[in-house]
């Protein structure tokens, strides 16, 4: 049975979201879902860039506006008072905290932690097609590292899939502080080799090669590697047919013990939940079942099947 952990995960987090009255304002946006539900789970890092850079509390509102095709972060009312530089070097400055975080939540619409469609003033026109200045730095240095907005983990799927890629990055984590090793890498991709095939079964392709020439003395190199593909496949939603292509896969280390009406039951569920009529929790559970009445090591020990505590309830909801 797989095991998680038992102290909290390091995430990064926007000050405000958890109730710190850093804003331009003097106010804050805590968000009750990441404090009161997330917070058991994840130790919060809390960090506002802004107030990092010596703006005071309150202080006039900064935006992003761009300027010979590039895009800048300046004073709303002095264009001349430009935060970028200050901004970026901030996010270089937390280089050595964050290197131990497992994920980050930003504050959306920000133009210092905005992780997309930021508001972006063009002349007369106003886009929203901008990443927040920090927010593009904290992500230019670690790629890897699971990012959500708080507004976006109000999607089920996006919610599902961010807590998934924080887990996945926490083990990732513990091996490397275990001692990387070819056979540590191999296991863990083994492992997560069903997460990966409802995200993305092109990289489920690419990476077994992979892995497949890393040898002692290249395993560091292949490991950034092999992390880096994995953790930008994870990113893409897992679709309710790509669930099922795995959860038929999975019943095929049963063949030899269902029954006509055990098969028939599994079907049904599947199509269920593929048509929206139940949600994921529902066939793996009925999976799990079965596992339980006849083990197999290799699914016993996937994360697909257990990805994170069945307390977040997150399979409920997708």
């Amino acid at each position: 049975m797989n095991k998680h952990q038992s102290e909290k995960i390091p995430v990064g987090i926007s000050a405000c979201l958890l109730g710190e009255e850093v804003r331009f304002n003097g106010g804050h946006k805590l968000h009750s879902y990441i404090d009161k539900t997330l917070g058991e789970f994840f130790s919060f890092r809390t960090f506002c860039p802004e107030v990092d850079i010596g703006l005071g509390i309150p202080r006039r509102p900064i935006r992003l506006i761009r300027r010979d095709d590039e895009v800048a972060c300046v004073d709303i009312e002095d264009y001349q008072l430009d935060y970028t530089q200050a901004l970026i070097d901030s996010a270089d400055a937390q280089r050595s905290w964050q290197a131990d975080l497992c994920g980050f939540i930003l504050k959306k619409d920000s133009p210092s932690c905005g992780m997309e469609r930021a508001k972006v003033y063009d002349g007369q026109q106003v886009v929203r097609d901008g990443i927040g200045i920090f927010a593009a730095r904290l992500m230019q240095n670690f790629p890897e590292l699971p990012v959500e907005e708080e507004g976006r983990l109000g999607d089920a799927v996006l919610r599902e899939n961010f807590i998934q890629r924080v887990y996945v990055m926490y083990r990732w984590r513990q091996l490397l502080a275990e001692g990387l090793s070819v056979a540590s890498l191999t296991d863990f991709h083994a492992r997560h080799k069903l997460i990966l095939m409802s995200h993305c079964q092109k990289t489920y392709r690419e990476l077994g090669p992979m892995l497949a020439s890393v040898r002692k003395d290249n395993v560091a190199d292949m490991a950034g590697q092999y992390i880096r593909t994995l953790m930008s496949a994870l990113k893409k939603r897992a679709s309710r047919g790509d669930h099922v292509n795995v959860l038929q896969h999975i019943q095929g280390y049963l063949r030899d013990h269902l029954d006509a009406g055990d098969k028939a039951e599994l079907v049904d569920a599947y199509e269920r939940y593929r048509q929206g009529q139940l949600p994921l929790i529902v066939p793996v559970t009925l999976l799990n079942h079965h596992f339980r009445k006849y083990p197999n090591n290799y699914i016993s020990r996937s994360w697909y099947m257990h990805p994170y505590p069945a307390q977040m309830s997150l399979q409920n909801h997708i």
